[in-house]
């Protein structure tokens, strides 16, 4: 045996030593990993013979042994109907507006919140943002429909009252119900979302603003040129792995402020999926959809992850 193939041999055993020593020494973190495990697997790979149903005219009373079997047929209906694609386009319209405030809002607001010294009004400040995240949207479809109703609602009451504009029916014009969404979602992650941004910020050097303040920087000119740069890097991994979520503008929220009224410029796929499969037993068809858009945003988050790691070294393994 020459020096390379012993010095190889003698490389791999050190690995697997170290392997199993990292094991022993981890198991019980893998134990408190084991139910997120089993609810992954029960909820998300159980269920996946499911989708041979988009190649199939699946009948329920027939089963999947009887019902017939047509290939691509769904796929290239779900291309040839329209609502299909009003479906698809008001997708990627809500969600890349949410990716986008949600990035920027949370990184404003992490950095107006930096600058603040007294230690008592930051808490405060920091506790009432980050409540809304912690409600289900459940219980704020019911207020939003309470504030943004056009027939008492505190929202059209304030705008009536004070600017004298006419009342805006924000949950019934389509229009209105893009911007309405994606404010309120924003609303109700900014401060939650903002925690990764104000630990980056803990993170920098407080030599780099000394030096700053002594060269005479002002508090802006400090934010410009140390904290933006400082915050680059996590912003890069933030955007690029948000990619993977395009074609998921939020079912719960859409769910429970959308009505008909609005289905030309508020349905997005995972409310059309619910509707078409659930309520109009196209099971097939909402299949097919379903499962176009789960492959699209595997290749998305694939991508992203990529960018992340090239960028910003970002990677999880």
């Amino acid at each position: 045996m020459d020096a390379q193939s012993s010095t190889t041999i003698r490389v791999k055993h050190k690995r697997k030593v170290k392997s199993k020593w990292n094991m022993r020494r981890n198991w019980p973190l893998h134990f408190f990993l084991l139910p997120a495990v089993i609810l992954a697997f029960v909820f998300s790979y159980a269920p996946l013979p499911g989708i041979i149903m988009a190649f199939m005219d699946f009948k329920p009373y027939l089963g999947f042994s009887e019902s017939p079997w047509v290939g691509l047929e769904q796929f290239k209906r779900m291309i040839e109907f329209e609502d299909a694609k009003q479906v698809i386009w008001n997708t990627l319209i809500i969600s890349a507006m949410k990716i986008i405030l949600n990035l920027i809002v949370p990184i404003v607001f992490a950095i107006l919140l930096n600058e603040v010294r007294k230690l008592l009004f930051k808490r405060t400040i920091q506790t009432l943002v980050y409540l809304p995240y912690f409600l289900s949207w459940v219980i704020l479809g019911g207020i939003m429909l309470d504030m943004l109703s056009v027939d008492g609602g505190i929202v059209n009451n304030f705008l009536t009252s004070v600017f004298g504009i006419d009342p805006i029916f924000f949950l019934g014009d389509g229009d209105w119900f893009r911007f309405t969404a994606v404010g309120t979602d924003v609303w109700k992650e900014f401060g939650y979302s903002a925690i990764v941004f104000l630990a980056a910020l803990a993170g920098i050097n407080p030599d780099l603003y000394e030096a700053a303040t002594i060269d005479g920087a002002n508090r802006f000119q400090q934010v410009i040129h140390i904290t933006l740069p400082s915050l680059l890097p996590i912003t890069i991994v933030v955007a690029t792995l948000a990619l993977g979520n395009v074609l998921n503008a939020g079912f719960d929220q859409i769910f429970n402020l959308y009505n008909p009224l609005v289905y030309d410029k508020g349905d997005i796929i995972d409310t059309f999926v619910y509707r078409e499969g659930l309520l109009g037993g196209q099971f097939s068809f909402a299949t097919a959809v379903g499962l176009f858009k789960s492959f699209i945003g595997m290749i998305l988050i694939i991508t992203g992850y990529k960018l992340a790691h090239k960028y910003a070294g970002y990677r999880i393994f």
